[in-house]
């Protein structure tokens, strides 16, 4: 199979989410010679944008974007492990989480499907996520942004808390928020970036990262 068969297949199978054929292809990638890198902007990433133009033209519908993003992530499994250490090391990576208390994860799914197809790596922390798990992952995986998602009235408070933690203890850190009771006004007030959906994240971390 040919470099150019193998990053079709990788592809295709993220968008006809495709678990197994991801893994498969990622697998085939490797053996094959092909770079690690490679194989994910030019397979996984290219298979993403395709599924991020359908979705945004009404083509494809959330569920099959999920299934996709996770077809991705079945794909990276396989290829971050592979990357040499030097090109690991320049990508920049964002941590992202639903804060304590708030159980609603969609929209931070989505904004994590959408950033990593711009080629971020993407940690996340899941959802109902403690401030101290939240300053523990920054320092473990050496963060450059974070982001931060809360979409009940009744959690605002714990971001706001997450928030200053981070800010505490890393000023010069880039913490974006959003979610569906999160306004300008409030990002603002907290020492924030507003993100007020997937495509609007992607361009704050371009303007955060120029040179990347």
């Amino acid at each position: 199979m040919s470099k150019e068969d193998i990053l079709n297949k990788l592809a295709d199978a993220v968008l006809r989410g495709k678990m197994a054929d991801a893994k498969a292809g990622a697998q085939e990638a490797l053996d094959n010679g092909v770079p690690a890198l490679e194989a994910i902007n030019e397979g996984l990433v290219k298979g993403m944008g395709i599924v991020g133009d359908n979705y945004a033209a009404h083509k494809m519908f959330l569920p099959q974007v999920l299934m996709s993003a996770h077809t991705m992530y079945a794909g990276l499994d396989i290829l971050l492990p592979a990357i040499p250490k030097a090109d690991a090391a320049a990508m920049k990576k964002a941590i992202v989480a639903v804060v304590e208390g708030d159980v609603h994860d969609i929209g931070k799914n989505i904004v994590k499907a959408v950033t990593s197809n711009y080629g971020y790596r993407i940690v996340d922390l899941g959802k109902d996520v403690a401030t101290e798990e939240v300053l523990s992952a920054i320092e473990k995986y050496n963060a450059d942004a974070v982001g931060l998602s809360a979409l009940m009235t009744t959690t605002i408070d714990n971001m706001t808390d997450t928030v200053g933690a981070i800010k505490a203890k890393y000023p010069a850190l880039p913490v974006m928020v959003g979610g569906a009771v999160v306004t300008a006004g409030y990002a603002d007030s907290v020492g924030a970036i507003y993100s007020k959906d997937a495509r609007h994240n992607v361009k704050i971390l371009e303007n955060l990262f120029p040179n990347r």
